[in-house]
């Protein structure tokens, strides 16, 4: 079995920071791309950015130039780096990774359990 684990959430005010951590534990093999996603209350799940275990990166418009994401391949962790944050990005935010685990021959999709963000005005 694979776990993914979050860490970080919080309640900051608006324009302050916040880093998220993200670890994935288990029988894993390798991992592919890892991202975050967030959800307010009332809303759809909205992909936030995406990592590739070669360091490529891709954002949401919604938080290109605030957000940043990054990742340890030896520990197999991700984090999402936010700043300048607004009352908009209060939501649960969660982690995805694309993992192979060991003795299997597919790819598959595991998720956190998610963390609170609270942006206060």
């Amino acid at each position: 079995q694979v776990q993914l684990v979050e860490s970080g959430g919080g309640l900051v005010q608006v324009g302050g920071s916040l880093g998220l951590s993200c670890a994935a534990s288990g029988s894993i093999f390798s991992i592919s791309t890892m991202g975050w996603y967030r959800q307010a209350p009332g809303k759809q799940r909205e992909w936030l950015a995406a990592i590739t275990s070669g360091g490529n990166t891709n954002y949401a418009d919604s938080v290109k130039g605030r957000f940043t994401i990054s990742r340890d391949n030896a520990k197999n962790t991700v984090v999402l780096q936010m700043n300048s944050l607004k009352p908009e990005d209060t939501a649960v935010y969660y982690c995805n990774a694309a993992v192979t685990q060991l003795g299997d021959r597919f790819q598959r999709p595991y998720w956190g359990q998610g963390t609170q963000v609270t942006v206060s005005s």
